[in-house]
């Protein structure tokens, strides 16, 4: 399998995106309802209304079983940058010279 190398500013980036999203995920509803009662009942016809309900009924369902999904991959994300950065952090903190070390370095 070929190796795969992803800058840790990327999945930063992809983490920060996935919450923006998740957030407009969230607030659809919201504005969903607001577009019904903009809609109302033109000319005392209510189909348009309706039509409108039946797809936030059906879209809802299904945004909230994207909205977990995401959710859960956004979670996987953040994980994997934070462990890096960490891992990153504690490999320079081991590979740091300290000034007590530096006194024991070979001199040329």
């Amino acid at each position: 399998m070929a190796d795969v190398y992803i800058k840790v500013d990327h999945l930063n980036r992809l983490n920060g995106s996935l919450k923006q999203i998740i957030v407009e995920f969230e607030d659809a509803e919201e504005r969903t309802d607001d577009l019904q009662d903009l809609i109302a009942r033109p000319d005392g016809r209510n189909s348009l209304y309706k039509r409108t309900h039946e797809f936030e009924g059906g879209w809802n369902d299904r945004r909230k079983q994207l909205l977990e999904k995401l959710s859960n991959i956004q979670a996987a994300v953040e994980s994997t940058c934070t462990g890096w950065q960490e891992f990153d952090l504690e490999l320079s903190r081991d590979l740091s010279l300290r000034e007590s070390d530096a006194d024991n370095l070979p001199v040329r």
